[in-house]
């Protein structure tokens, strides 16, 4: 089992080459496309299966909605408490819910003196705004993977943003005992780097076969 210390311990650790401006664009592309694999999603398919184990497309787009909140509140220096992480309702239009939820985290992240600032992440504790930024790109580009998936786009991840993200996420433990991300598949050192990426976070990229 790894601990809350070992964590923090690996997304600490400095990211190759990548400045906080450069995460900030990164987090910000990532989010954007996954607004638009989220804007497909139509309220009758929320009882859809996910490559989250357990866990509904609507179960997901909660989880989604409830973290985007959570990170906006937390860049501008609000308390970092459950109700804010965790408790999320998706309405009647769960799209424009999820919308507006990515809106409001790319602002907070975009606010002047962010990337100076030292934040609160309910559960792992409190992190430099860079590596803030590093968690919230691999989580939304893996979960927006989870959401096209869900409603059948097999679509790969973008080249770019693979391999950033693997870069970031090689940096965290490969043994993740919850819903979000499990424990680690196995995939070829020569596949592409999004499969690479799925894999450390615990999805087979031919996911649902």
């Amino acid at each position: 089992m790894v601990s809350t210390s070992d964590i923090q311990v690996w997304l600490s650790a400095d990211v190759d080459a990548l400045t906080g401006e450069q995460l900030r664009d990164l987090d910000r592309r990532a989010v954007g496309w996954s607004v638009k694999v989220v804007s497909r999603v139509t309220p009758d398919q929320l009882d859809l299966p996910t490559p989250c184990a357990g866990w509904t497309l609507g179960d997901l787009l909660r989880h989604m909605v409830a973290q985007h909140r959570g990170f906006a509140a937390a860049a501008q220096g609000l308390p970092a408490g459950a109700e804010v992480w965790e408790d999320a309702s998706l309405g009647v239009d769960p799209a424009g819910t999820y919308t507006d939820a990515a809106a409001a985290v790319t602002a907070a992240f975009a606010a002047d003196g962010m990337l100076d600032r030292s934040v609160d992440v309910y559960g792992y504790g409190v992190f430099r705004a860079p590596v803030v930024l590093g968690m919230h790109f691999v989580d939304y580009l893996v979960h927006g993977w989870d959401v096209a998936r869900s409603v059948g786009d097999t679509q790969p991840l973008d080249p770019e943003l693979s391999a950033a993200g693997l870069a970031v996420a090689l940096r965290w433990p490969y043994h993740r005992p919850d819903k979000a991300f499990a424990v680690k598949v196995d995939v070829p050192q020569t596949a592409p780097d999004g499969d690479r990426l799925i894999g450390y976070l615990g999805r087979s990229p031919g996911w649902p076969g």
